[in-house]
């Protein structure tokens, strides 16, 4: 199983940070290449992609900056999406992604979903950083 890590530094507190990304609402707002709208269907969140629809939840712990995403068609077939963020010093924060690619995923689908997550996590640095 191939994976990729993408860590950006921005100018902004781990509280901050943390709790922007931690808050399921705000998805569609950074995550624009993945997010194209959250909806709730029932109890359950569910992200209409450009592809579909994917039920998605986050598990989060404030504590150790752990950020938990999980995305799938069902909610017994959901991927992990592992994300940290971690104080710096200097008022800066480090953010920390996580993408693991699926058995059945191709690997030209992989590099585009890696290509967007760069997109995303430079938005998320022009967010807090200014840059």
């Amino acid at each position: 199983m191939n994976n990729r890590t993408v860590t950006i530094i921005v100018v902004a507190s781990k509280e901050a940070v943390f709790n922007f990304l931690s808050n399921i609402e705000n998805l569609p707002v950074w995550a624009t290449e993945f997010c194209e709208r959250l909806k709730k269907e029932g109890s359950h969140h569910k992200v209409v992609t450009s592809g579909g629809e994917l039920f998605f939840k986050i598990e989060s712990d404030r504590n150790t900056g752990v950020i938990d995403m999980f995305a799938g068609p069902t909610l017994d077939q959901m991927g992990i999406f592992p994300t940290r963020v971690i104080s710096l010093p200097g008022g800066q924060t480090a953010v920390s992604f996580t993408f693991f690619q699926p058995p059945d995923m191709p690997d030209e689908v992989c590099e585009r979903q890696y290509k967007s997550l760069l997109i995303e996590m430079d938005g998320l640095k022009k967010r807090f950083s200014g840059k």
